[in-house]
C-alpha cells in the first residue's frame, strides 16, 4: 500500500467517526425531549450504519456512512399526569436514549478517530522524511 492510500483510508475513517460523534451528540441532547401533545411520540434515538466502499482510483476500500437510521423498540413510560404530553392514563412516553450506551459509543468513536489520526500523522511524517531525503 502506498502512502497516498494510507492517507485516504485514515481520512475516510476520521470523517465517518466525526459523523458518528455528531449523531451521538444529538441523541444525548435530546434524551429528555418528549412529545408536545398528549400521547405524542418523543425523540427516537438515531443510529449510524457504516459500509465499505471501493475507491477504484486509489484501489482501496474506504469506510463511509451508509445511513443514519432510527432505533426501533418501545418508548419507556413514566407516570406524570401534569406533563403536557401525558396520555389519558397520565403516562408520558420518554425517548429511547440510554446515556450509558451513548457514552460507550462516544468512547468507541473517539478511539477510532484517534487511531486514524495517528495513522495520518505517521504517514505525513513518512512523506516529510521522504521529501527531505530527496532534496
Amino acid at each position: 500500500m502506498d502512502l497516498d492510500s494510507a492517507l485516504r483510508i485514515s481520512a475516510a475513517g476520521m470523517q465517518a467517526q466525526a459523523t458518528r460523534l455528531r449523531v451521538v451528540a444529538e441523541n444525548i441532547a435530546n434524551q429528555d425531549s418528549t412529545g408536545s401533545s398528549p400521547g405524542a411520540d418523543p425523540y427516537r434515538r438515531k443510529t449510524v450504519t457504516f459500509a465499505n466502499r471501493l475507491d477504484r482510483a486509489a484501489g482501496v476500500e474506504l469506510l463511509e456512512l451508509r445511513r443514519i437510521g432510527t432505533a426501533s423498540g418501545d418508548f419507556p413510560q413514566t407516570h406524570d399526569p401534569s406533563h403536557p404530553a401525558a396520555n389519558a392514563d397520565g403516562y408520558v412516553k420518554r425517548p429511547n436514549v440510554d446515556s450509558l450506551i451513548e457514552m460507550m459509543d462516544v468512547r468507541e468513536a473517539q478511539r477510532s478517530y484517534s487511531a486514524n489520526l495517528a495513522v495520518l500523522e505517521t504517514t505525513r511524517g513518512m512523506l516529510t522524511r521522504t521529501i527531505e531525503a530527496l532534496r
